[in-house]
């Protein structure tokens, strides 16, 4: 009997578990879930839970023998009897630009309408663009992409973000205008990243693809916001990489409407305990220098994550 790997029902979802179920050999059970199907904010929704939880009932109750997250969308508290038991090689970290008339974001007009709703992106656009108007938008890719240059002037953008990585994903990344740097732009802890659930106990069956570095590397960043306690208010970035045997780590708090920013980065040999091990010197250090003052960490408001 072939494995079982339990998705959302997305195309973009569908479409990254199917690389995953590619290596397996094994088949898709598409689940849906109440965040693909409501309309309301991913905050009032319970942040990142809502798109997991499903996925996990199906997987505690054997409907399905795994489950492909995007691993930026897991809540980074441990979920008991559950183990993240592979993580892929990752894809593109970066956040595109979408503009209209292939421009990039230096180029858009003052007032220019970009939508995202993205905590984080929105913090990043209010510092390098303070002029921009920010508008709020939820919904697949395709339907994000549609409001850029909408003849409807009501829902008309000139612009919007999204993760490369899920415009590489449905093969749309013919839509980006612009790629942010990540030393400028860094992005969502874990963004571009995948990982694969399984019953404690069943690691065995998905070990195999799990990708060293990526995994460290993810770890690491979502590491920095479990020791903020950060809540889906928060606009926080973070990446790391592993490079001639070091595990590099850097995270950024941002004020929301994007006056201020805060940063910190480490390094120290990688090793299984190195990616918790940095997350605390580094999440220790923003938490020194006065990450609470300019960002709302709330450890009783669930993570949430960027969109696609």
């Amino acid at each position: 009997m072939a494995l079982r790997i339990g998705t959302r029902a997305s195309a973009l979802a569908m479409t990254q578990a199917g690389t995953v179920a590619d290596m397996l050999g094994a088949e898709l059970v598409p689940i849906v879930s109440e965040g693909d199907t409501s309309t309301a904010s991913l905050a009032s929704l319970g942040g990142t839970g809502v798109f997991a939880t499903a996925l996990r009932e199906a997987l505690r109750r054997g409907e399905v023998d795994a489950v492909v997250h995007s691993y930026k969308d897991l809540p980074t508290a441990a979920e008991p009897g559950l183990v993240i038991a592979a993580v892929p090689p990752r894809a593109d970290p970066r956040d595109a630009l979408c503009a209209r008339d292939g421009m990039t974001l230096e180029e858009l007009p003052p007032g220019a309408a970009v939508g995202t709703g993205s905590p984080r992106r929105r913090a990043q656009l209010a510092m390098r663009r303070p002029d921009l108007h920010l508008v709020d938008i939820r919904g697949n890719i395709d339907t994000r992409l549609g409001r850029v240059g909408h003849e409807d002037p009501e829902r008309a953008l000139d612009a919007v973000i999204l993760a490369a990585a899920g415009l590489e994903r449905i093969g749309r990344l013919d839509a980006a205008t612009e790629l942010f740097d990540l030393d400028r732009w860094p992005t969502a802890p874990a963004q571009g990243a995948l990982a694969v659930e399984v019953r404690a106990g069943d690691e065995h069956l998905v070990r195999r693809i799990d990708h060293a570095a990526t995994r460290a590397s993810a770890d690491a960043e979502r590491g920095v916001l479990a020791r903020l306690e950060a809540g889906c208010a928060a606009p926080i970035a973070a990446m790391a990489f592993v490079e001639d045997g070091l595990l590099f780590l850097t995270a950024r708090v941002y004020r929301p409407d994007g006056g201020e920013m805060i940063d910190s980065s480490r390094a120290m040999p990688i090793d299984a305990d190195a990616p918790a091990e940095l997350a605390t010197l580094v999440g220790v250090d923003l938490i020194e220098r006065g990450a609470a003052r300019i960002a709302p960490l709330d450890p009783t408001v669930p993570n949430a994550p960027d969109a696609p």
